[in-house]
């Protein structure tokens, strides 16, 4: 499968990837800009090329049988989203847990046009203590990005000026959606 992923990333779609996924047990993929159900594919596919199994996250619902297990097996953990759950404080805990495991996340929320980026995936590594990891999926130069994992500091705003500073010109599936800088 990873020579498949391999041939179809590389030659038959002609994308690049830039940096590698670094070595690490444990972290938050953060991947904008999230613009079309077509990232989901690229996304696996790019998985692939890294022989990396990290984990995302799927409304519970997308679990019933028939394709419940298909969904599962695609490393898709499920979550319910209500009022009265604290959703930060229930995946820390998963990364307190295991000892193995990393998590893809669309910090926009939304294949929708947005101006900010929601602060979960923050907040999940901060209380876990583990890295995040910046991803982009640029369509406009047909590439995928990946930055050297980062640890959140006592500076939010900080932190968040040097994670749009990576995305900034990255161009989504869906320009017009993309997450500008």
């Amino acid at each position: 499968m990873h020579a498949i992923a391999k041939f179809i990333y590389f030659k038959l779609m002609g994308w690049k990837l830039i940096g590698s996924f670094p070595d690490l047990n444990k972290c938050i993929v953060a991947v904008v800009p999230h613009t079309s159900w077509v990232d989901f594919f690229l996304g696996l596919l790019v998985r692939r090329i890294w022989q990396e199994d990290i984990s995302f996250l799927a409304k519970k619902s997308l679990f019933k049988p028939p394709f419940g297990w298909y969904i599962r097996w695609m490393g898709a953990k499920p979550i319910v989203r209500n009022a009265n759950s604290d959703l930060t404080t229930s995946i820390a805990a998963i990364f307190k847990h295991r000892e193995v495991f990393k998590l893809a996340l669309s910090p926009e929320g939304t294949r929708k046009k947005v101006s900010q980026l929601k602060t979960g995936f923050y907040y999940i590594a901060k209380k876990a203590n583990i890295p995040i990891v910046l991803v982009t999926f640029d369509y406009g130069h047909k590439q995928v990005k990946v930055s050297s994992p980062y640890f959140v500091t006592e500076n939010m705003e900080e932190d968040f000026n040097t994670y749009k500073s990576f995305y900034k010109g990255a161009i989504g599936k869906v320009p017009e959606n993309s997450f500008f800088i």
